[in-house]
C-alpha cells in the first residue's frame, strides 16, 4: 500500500495548526514563517479549480465593495 499526501492539503493542515495557537505565544519570526507558508499555499492552489473558484468569489466581493462605495 502506498500513501500519498497532497502538498496543498499538508500546508492547509500546518496553517490551521499554526493559526490555532495563542497570539501572545508568537514571535515576529514565527509570524513571518506563517505568512510565507500561506503564500506558498496560495501559489499551490491558484492553478486548481478550487483556487480559481476562490479567485472568482474574492473578485466579485471586491467588485461589490467598490461599487457600493460610489
Amino acid at each position: 500500500m502506498e500513501l500519498t499526501i497532497d502538498v496543498g492539503v499538508l500546508l492547509a493542515v500546518i496553517i490551521a495548526v499554526r493559526l490555532g495557537r495563542r497570539t501572545e505565544a508568537r514571535s515576529r519570526n514565527d509570524e513571518k514563517l506563517t505568512v510565507a507558508i500561506v503564500l506558498v499555499f496560495g501559489i499551490l492552489i491558484a492553478p486548481t479549480a478550487f483556487g480559481q473558484g476562490v479567485l472568482d468569489v474574492v473578485g466579485q466581493l471586491a467588485q461589490g465593495i467598490t461599487q457600493s462605495g460610489r
